[in-house]
């Protein structure tokens, strides 16, 4: 199976070429940058799915495609120009990396942007699953310096909670429904089996590192001056809104959304605190 994977040496989907190529997958990359290290096996596609010359060219004989559109201005004019491509091109399977409980905060650009790319997937004819994950494990890695220099966990998602989920469980989801036709048609909530608060995801690094971790708190308007001096003030906006939104409804799954995911993977979605050692012992090595 040919399936080319957009946003292939970011965070997320670089472990789903990962997952392809375990499965037998013939990968490519679609990137701006060719010069950007792949596994080896992997062919890199020079493109911009802003440009037409790329929507025209770079999905032809896929088999299938991993659509994730990176954080940006123009998100959604990409993920719209990925699903005309795909079409165009006789695509046989599209998966799509959106957000969870998407449609309930319309209003944060960070979640809009993915809901007309939904909606152009379902009215495109091509079969698709459409992955919602909440927010990653992997981010906290950001956060390293802070915790280890200076014992404050910063992610102000503040204390109604968040299920979050590991990047390889929604690697694993992704490979799984490309190569096995799992989940067509399907919208498919990403979770972890905890709701996790900020002052406890604290308290759990604090745990695996052997030291005090404090929350660094609600406070938005102190967490904006402080991120604009390395963030682009778009992006800080965007996050400061995703982060009163978490802080005032949480992102939380159900029951339900943790049992379709375990029957997906065939196997419990990781725990966050399992995670949190692993990544301690990794640092400390």
């Amino acid at each position: 199976m040919k399936v080319l994977v957009l946003g292939g040496t970011g965070t997320v989907g670089s472990q789903v070429v990962r997952e392809l190529l375990g499965k037998g997958a013939d990968v490519s990359v679609l990137t701006r940058d060719p010069k950007k290290p792949l596994p080896p096996g992997v062919r890199a596609v020079a493109g911009d799915l802003l440009d037409p010359a790329t929507v025209r060219s770079a999905f032809a004989g896929m088999d299938g495609v991993f659509l994730l559109n990176a954080l940006s201005a123009t998100e959604c004019h990409e993920g719209l120009m990925a699903v005309n491509g795909a079409r165009m091109a006789g695509v046989k399977k599209v998966v799509y990396l959106s957000v969870h409980r998407v449609d309930e905060a319309p209003h944060l650009p960070h979640f809009g942007a993915k809901l007309p790319v939904e909606a152009a997937l379902k009215a495109s004819g091509i079969p698709f699953t459409i992955l919602r994950p909440n927010n990653f494990f992997q981010n906290d890695t950001w956060y390293k310096d802070a915790m280890l220099g200076y014992d404050v966990y910063p992610q102000p998602f503040g204390d109604v909670g968040l299920s979050r989920v590991d990047v390889r469980d929604i690697a694993e989801a992704a490979a799984i429904a490309l190569t096995a036709g799992a989940a067509n048609g399907e919208t498919v909530n990403l979770v972890g089996p905890d709701v996790l608060t900020a002052t406890a995801t604290a308290a759990t690094w604090g745990g695996v590192l052997g030291r005090k971790i404090a929350y660094g708190g609600n406070d938005l308007d102190a967490w904006e001056k402080q991120s604009l001096a390395f963030l682009p003030a778009w992006m800080v906006f965007d996050f400061k809104l995703m982060y009163g939104f978490f802080q005032e409804k949480g992102l939380k799954a159900t029951p339900d959304d943790v049992a379709r995911l375990t029957a997906l993977l065939g196997h419990p979605p990781r725990r966050f605190d399992e995670f949190a050692a692993e990544t301690a012992r990794f640092w400390s090595a």
